[in-house]
């Protein structure tokens, strides 16, 4: 509560007890920072306790969830004044893959059935036959919670007769050992071996019974609590998490046998070709590659989804083809994964179906036995099945979680650290309490009567664009209204469509603010467009650096975005370059270097090209409130034969340094690549696009894949006996 004492007292409010509080350069680093997790406020926390399993902690919850079922929680309706009352349930667990195991009580990716979600699996001689190597690549027999708790019912049974060996063998033979109901079995073996070496006459019928009779009285302790939460099925509702199986996954897979085998000479070129990528309309941070090379082997998910997303443009010539078109096929899946939203959930699923079967069966033919080893290979076979159960995939990502530690550290500000969880429970309730309040949420008082905060307290979050941006709160009416265009003292404005930010004025420090300059129309790049007749060129008009589009993305100047042309027939979509960006009085406009997409794919990238129509330059002004979405593109440094002929002073410290680096210098050749790799706006852009340009295609007939996977089982099993054969002198 201190924290948000302190916010209110900088915000302007009076009468706020005297606090130590940070500057206001302080605070907007706050701000900074949260605003960088990426919806971290709005996430409700928990529980957190470093000294028990995540089952132990939600024992617990699920107690608290349960209690809703027989006695709802009742809240106010504001729309029409009535009571209303609401239980709650459990719909999914996001959770990474060893997390995943736990919660479904799963042996883990170590065991010979090592799918939590199917039973796919056998020995390691059943795995490298024709069928059990194909079972690879498919989602098997379903698990369900009911099916496990009942193996664990079998277990529990086992441990009661004291025969340790008959346990394990259950568990490896099931795939079905569970961490939390584990602990209890192996208390129940210690006890019968106790109970027989204390009394050798004790009859081993009535060691059963006894240790029975305890189990009956205490089953609501020993079984996992996922597994008996009504409505969850832990082995359905624990859907694959793009972060840990995909980033951390396959991509991280990939470029490991990728990387290591570049020489120096390639490392420098893979580093000097990244650096050079254009991120505009990837929204990542910026590309550090010499970090990225430097450290190739401690990446973390944010370095890997810039590779991912960019490899194809630099890898081309540093690698085999087989690892080549590993890339392709993964840039043809993971912007998939990544969609917010879906159109046409058939046709969704069959391309990603599609471009998992291709992912899979590359790595297989890189190396078979990744197939058997990896358990996040295998467990993609089951992202059409999470999709249809779940939705999009990235709406059930932990990284929003992941970024929770930055939260557990700002709580901690004021905690002595004796009982921090303690300490960050109290301060996540009064912040979840403050937001309740601030927002108008109603509660019932110690009367009986439904009160809410006043007018003035209410009114002070709508008023207060830091408050706002620390609770991840946005006012619909401003987002509705916006404004024509702000200057580059207003940061905090949510605007609206079509909103341009004026260009700074360049102050210079003890003189007067300069008078912002005006240009004619007649005097910039837009008195060459194809449909100035519409414009006056005697208008006045001034620079923008960027434009709102109506996805909401910043579109700075030279970002490619689509845009609805307004001389084209049924005012069809067209897209380009951003080029200048004007704005007046009356309304604002883009001028537009427009593209168009080729009949054919890029040769070797597979990809979209971008080239200009018989090699002519077309402009064209768009009102700015046209402007749909951005994406990126990249030059097609393949074709143009671009290298590192550059030469450039080496930042340091913001400062040029005496040091030079070499840099690529993109030829003088107008023709780009669309980037369908990337992940921003994957579904819109493939709204706009022909499926032809970027849809998925199987690198198999089912009959011929069916073939390929006899072919790699028999290498597989060649290689295993080759292994096994005793070395000869």
């Amino acid at each position: 509560m201190k924290v948000f004492l302190w916010i209110l007292r900088e915000g302007g409010a009076q009468d706020v007890p005297s606090l130590d509080v940070p500057s206001l350069d302080a605070l907007r680093k706050v701000q900074a920072t949260l605003h960088t997790q990426g919806g971290v406020p709005t996430i409700p926390w928990t529980s957190s306790q470093g000294n028990v399993s995540s089952s132990e902690q939600f024992e617990g919850i699920k107690f608290l969830i349960e209690s809703t079922h027989s006695e709802p929680v009742s809240v106010y309706d504001e729309s029409n004044a009535t009571e209303a009352a609401f239980r709650l349930f459990v719909n999914t667990g996001p959770s990474d893959n060893p997390m995943g195991s736990e919660m479904t009580g799963h042996i883990g990716a170590k065991g010979n059935y090592f799918c939590r979600k199917c039973k796919v699996g056998g020995c390691g001689e059943h795995k490298r036959t024709d069928d059990g190597f194909r079972s690879m690549f498919e989602a098997g027999i379903p698990r369900t919670a009911a099916e496990t708790l009942e193996e664990l019912h079998q277990q529990v049974e086992l441990a009661c007769l004291g025969v340790k060996a008959a346990v394990e063998a259950r568990q490896t033979d099931t795939g079905v050992k569970d961490a939390y109901t584990n602990h209890w079995i192996n208390d129940l073996l210690r006890r019968s071996r106790e109970l027989k070496k204390g009394d050798p006459e004790l009859d081993s019928a009535e060691i059963v019974t006894q240790l029975m009779d305890w189990v009956k009285a205490n089953e609501s302790t020993i079984y996992n609590p996922f597994l008996s939460m009504k409505g969850f099925d832990a082995a359905k509702d624990t859907p694959i998490e793009i972060l840990h199986t995909i980033l951390l996954g396959i991509v991280k897979y990939a470029w490991h046998t990728t990387h290591t085998g570049w020489n120096p000479a390639k490392k420098t070129t893979y580093t000097q070709r990244l650096q050079a990528a254009n991120t505009v309309g990837l929204s990542i941070p910026s590309i550090r590659a010499s970090y990225i090379m430097q450290f190739a082997n401690s990446l973390v998910g944010r370095q890997f989804k810039q590779v991912a997303q960019t490899c194809v443009f630099q890898m081309y010539d540093l690698t085999d083809g087989l690892h080549f078109s590993v890339w392709r096929a993964m840039g043809e899946l993971l912007p998939l994964l990544w969609y917010p939203e879906i159109d046409d959930m058939d046709q969704y699923l069959a391309d990603v179906e599609t471009a998992v079967s291709n992912v899979l069966d590359l790595f297989a033919m890189l190396d078979p036995s990744k197939i058997l080893g990896k358990n996040k290979l295998h467990i993609m076979a089951h992202i059409r099945a999470d999709i249809l159960r779940h939705g999009p995939l990235i709406g059930v990502q932990t990284e929003a979680f992941e970024c929770f530690n930055a939260i557990f550290r700002f709580c901690s500000i004021f905690s002595n650290h004796l009982a921090p969880s303690r300490d960050i429970a109290h301060q996540l309730a009064h912040q979840e309490g403050l937001k309740h309040r601030l927002t108008g949420g109603w509660w019932l008082s110690s009367t009986g009567n439904w009160e809410q905060a006043g007018w003035a307290v209410r009114d002070f979050l709508s008023e207060r664009p830091i408050l706002q941006a620390l609770l991840g709160w946005t006012n619909p009416k401003q987002r509705e209204q916006g404004q024509n265009h702000i200057s580059d003292e207003d940061t905090l404005l949510i605007v609206a469509t079509g909103s341009v930010k004026l260009q700074p004025l360049k102050r210079v420090k003890g003189c007067p603010t300069p008078a912002r300059p005006e240009v004619k129309l007649s005097g910039t790049e837009a008195s060459a467009a194809i449909n100035i007749a519409s414009y006056q060129l005697t208008s006045t008009w001034r620079h923008c650096i960027n434009v709102v589009a109506k996805s909401l993305d910043i579109c700075p100047l030279l970002s490619w975005v689509y845009a609805i042309s307004p001389v084209t027939v049924r005012n069809a979509p067209t897209l380009g370059r951003i080029n200048n960006i004007l704005t007046n009085e009356l309304s604002s406009i883009i001028v537009l270097d427009v593209f168009h997409i080729s009949d054919e794919r890029h040769p070797i990238f597979n990809l979209p090209i971008l080239s200009r129509r018989q090699g002519e330059k077309t402009l064209l002004i768009i009102p700015s409130t046209n402007v749909q979405f951005i994406f990126n593109v990249q030059h097609d440094c393949y074709s143009a034969e671009c290298t590192a002929s550059g030469t450039r002073a080496k930042m340091q410290e913001r400062v040029e340094s005496d040091v030079t680096e070499s840099f690529v210098k993109h030829q003088p050749l107008e023709q780009f690549v669309i980037n369908t790799t990337a992940f921003h706006n994957a579904h819109l852009l493939r709204r706009c696009l022909p499926r032809s340009a970027w849809a998925p295609v199987a690198m198999f007939t089912p009959e011929d894949r069916i073939t390929k996977h006899k072919e790699l089982a028999e290498q597989l099993r060649n290689s295993h006996s080759t292994k096994r054969q005793p070395a000869t002198a």
